[in-house]
């Protein structure tokens, strides 16, 4: 019994620092990240070349593009970007403009936007032939071969072992493998000319078919520059080129007002929870209040931890997942009711009653977990910010409501022992209320 008392008092303590740690916003090295729609953040427009692409191949393109941009602002997901694209009215050529948008929420400095979208480098292989001129030297006139940066899986820098030159490994996904063998098999004797955004860096001659997928730049390269263009490529090269051509900064579309209501409001329905535990459940309903405060600190120092950028989705995912919290307490409750109505004493009600909740409480927050998975996967920028806030609090009121609370509920449990029944079901009516009067 002792001992379940200085755990629940231990954990009464660090839920304490926890919250602490979450409550401080100013002068603190983990400040909370807002997303657009509440912090504001920088607009850009980029103008994507599609001129030598066809058709058909434009907007498979532009979904890569969109996707390689997404993963070089968010890697983890959690910063909440809005990258997408749409066609402009003006024409090119043929064919209609294609923009990417990308908007990057909480950064107002565009020079830091700009740096923070980097010029990933646009690679080429393309097929070189001598075309004699005359007396002047011959020309290289340069074909497309399909092979590009987006056909990479991996680059890594690497020495020359004989002169230690840094260069450039390439190696090739399945199609870019299996092109890039056929390419040279083809084109044996010919120049393989290798391009960076444009300008030829390495014109290597083909001596025989290349089946293993693998690709080595050498341009000259010092250390410094080697490493990060394998950095970028491995970041994700553009299937196609890019410009920039409008960049502004904008403010919050929800603003600092409408944002405190909100909380407000979210505080007084927590409120009101907390109330109704504590009038229905009696004890154990301050206990899971206790639990539910708790459950708060974790989960706000984790998103300052991460971090996670809040918007207004994730917010609400957010406190989607207290009312799931708040379920399992409920559930376990009335469990323990229902053993006492079989004149148990406290604690075998307790841990009966968490045993047989537990099942409940399991199924139902791995279904919600898995949503959680699928929404994230499959789900945009935005509807990632609701998945990932929604699954991390699920996860962390599971153990919430099975640890800290079971062990609250034992450390104030008392040792009844009463052969007939009645004193068990008068303690058991006065910490838990109504409802156990068969």
């Amino acid at each position: 019994m002792l001992k379940t008392r200085l755990t629940a008092l231990t954990f009464f303590i660090l839920a304490s620092l926890v919250g602490y740690f979450a409550l401080q916003t100013e002068n603190t090295n983990f400040p909370y990240k807002f997303g657009l729609d509440i912090a504001g953040g920088t607009h850009l427009v980029y103008r994507a070349d599609t001129t030598k692409l066809d058709s058909a191949e434009i907007a498979d393109s532009m979904s890569a593009l969109r996707d390689v941009i997404e993963k070089r602002t968010n890697l983890f997901g959690v910063a909440e970007p809005l990258v997408q694209t749409e066609e402009g009215g003006l024409l090119v050529g043929q064919q209609k403009e294609q923009r990417l948008i990308v908007e990057l929420p909480g950064v107002t400095d565009i020079g830091e936007a700009v740096a923070m979208i980097g010029k990933t480098p646009l690679l080429e292989f393309k097929l070189a032939r001598e075309i004699p001129d005359g007396n002047s030297e011959p020309t290289l006139v340069f074909r497309d071969t399909g092979i590009t940066g987006h056909l990479i899986k991996k680059a890594r820098l690497q020495f020359s072992p004989a002169s230690g030159e840094p260069t450039v490994l390439l190696s090739f996904n399945k199609e870019g493998k299996d092109l890039f063998a056929q390419i040279t098999r083809e084109n044996v004797g010919e120049i393989m000319a290798i391009f960076l955004d444009g300008v030829p860096i390495s014109t290597p001659v083909i001596r025989e078919e290349i089946q293993d997928g693998n690709a080595q730049i050498s341009g000259g390269f010092s250390p410094q520059e080697a490493k990060l263009l394998a950095r970028d490529i491995n970041y994700g090269a553009l299937p196609v080129p890019i410009k920039l051509i409008s960049t502004q900064t904008i403010g919050a579309s929800i603003g600092e007002d409408t944002l405190v209501k909100g909380v407000a409001a979210g505080l007084y329905g927590f409120l009101a929870v907390l109330i109704f535990l504590i009038f229905w459940y009696r004890l154990p309903g301050f206990l899971a209040a206790v639990s539910l405060i708790a459950y708060i600190s974790i989960i706000l120092s984790l998103f300052k931890l991460i971090p996670i950028t809040l918007t207004a989705a994730g917010i609400a995912g957010f406190l989607l997942s207290i009312g799931m919290a708040v379920d399992a307490n409920i559930l376990i409750f009335e469990r323990i009711k229902e053993e006492l109505k079989e004149r148990r004493d406290i604690n075998s009600a307790i841990r009966e009653g968490f045993a047989r909740a537990w099942l409940s409480i399991r199924d139902s927050n791995i279904s919600s977990i898995i949503t959680a998975i699928i929404l994230f996967w499959f789900g945009t920028s935005l509807v990632e910010g609701f998945a990932l806030t929604f699954g991390v609090g699920v996860l962390v009121s599971m153990l919430t409501a099975i640890t800290i609370t079971r062990v609250f509920l034992f450390a104030i449990a008392p040792r009844v022992a009463d052969d007939s029944g009645a004193r068990p079901v008068r303690v058991a009516k006065f910490l838990f209320g109504s409802g156990l009067s068969k």
